[in-house]
């Protein structure tokens, strides 16, 4: 005997993801998460952004109300969050946590006035507690990074943010060759390095 309804079952709500790094990308994004929707723009008080030991972006806990950092934020399905789980090296590299963030929601991909009052959301963040002292950025995540920078300044990430914060970490520029088509297969699946 079958269950019959008339009623669909409701599918699970999106889960709101914060993406600070690499993810900034949306073409990468759109790779590792295809359902997934770009929802606009968030800002994450009182943390710091560095690339940590590994090489990759990472955000630290702060004391200090004056640190920030801003990210783009998408609404991942059930199954684009498993993907991104696997990208992210879940629970080794990095482990899943919510956060209280700064939200300005975007009508569609178009830059995004942040100068507005933004909601206050809970929304998953991946975070690595382990390495948290400042390193040198992976020559292909520097790739990634820039299409990153591009994609979120265009959207309305303050640029002062990019000058003063990231670009302490990540040089200007795209990379080419070798770098360009090892960076474009990490954005499709990441493999770990290390």
């Amino acid at each position: 005997m079958g269950i019959t309804s008339s009623t669909p079952f409701p599918s699970p709500s999106p889960t709101l993801y914060f993406g600070y790094g690499s993810n900034l990308w949306l073409h990468q994004m759109s790779l590792r998460c295809p359902i997934s929707a770009y929802r606009g723009l968030a800002r994450l008080p009182s943390y710091r952004w560095i690339i940590n030991a590994r090489g990759y972006a990472n955000v630290v806990s702060s004391n200090s109300t004056s640190d920030v950092v801003w990210g783009m934020v998408y609404a991942l399905q059930p199954s684009d969050e498993a993907r991104l789980d696997r990208n992210e090296g879940v629970p080794e590299a990095y482990t899943k946590e919510i956060l209280t963030i700064d939200f300005w929601p975007s009508d569609g991909v178009k830059a995004v006035d942040v100068s507005a009052e933004p909601e206050r959301k809970g929304m998953l963040v991946y975070v690595d507690r382990k390495r948290v002292e400042e390193s040198v950025a992976k020559e292909e995540y520097v790739y990634r990074m820039n299409m990153g920078i591009r994609d979120a300044v265009a959207l309305g990430v303050p640029r002062a943010y990019v000058e003063g914060v990231m670009r302490r970490f990540i040089p200007d520029g795209e990379g080419r060759g070798e770098v360009e088509e090892k960076s474009r297969e990490q954005a499709l699946e990441f493999e770990d390095e290390t």
